[in-house]
């Protein structure tokens, strides 16, 4: 199995200058990005909850989560962070490679950019299956 690794900068959303930059494992299983505490506090991020996460191994811990922005290929969003600590490897989850639109290519293991869809409202036919609801008045 191949793993990739892409460099990215985390900024704190409250301060975007504030940043840091990291290479991060892509781990397309994983939701959530993590990134180490210590580096979180040097950017002044602040946890705002705690979640307890089921490891490969069925164990669990309980981490914190605050926001981050992430910015990569020219491109940048928000996203939830896991406050990792010793031991816990820097990975980049499908919610921060999504919010700035960019999706890993299965094959070739590169970022391309992620299809965006937007429903608007009156379209009868989403094409998916999903039909927008009419009265009979």
């Amino acid at each position: 199995m191949d793993f990739t690794y892409i460099e990215a900068d985390s900024a704190n959303p409250a301060n975007p200058r504030q940043r840091a930059r990291l290479e991060f494992l892509i781990d397309t299983g994983a939701w959530y990005s993590v990134i180490p505490a210590r580096v979180l506090r040097s950017l002044g991020t602040r946890p705002r909850s705690r979640r307890t996460f089921i490891l490969a191994d069925g164990s669990k811990i309980s981490r914190r989560i605050g926001d981050a922005v992430f910015r990569l290929n020219g491109r940048h969003g928000a996203s939830p962070v896991i406050f990792g600590q010793r031991g816990d490897s820097v990975l980049m989850g499908t919610v921060s490679l999504e919010a700035p639109g960019l999706m890993i290519d299965p094959l070739k293991r590169e970022l391309r950019p992620l299809p965006m869809i937007l429903a608007r409202l009156g379209i009868r036919d989403f094409g998916c299956g999903l039909r927008q609801k009419t009265s009979s008045h």
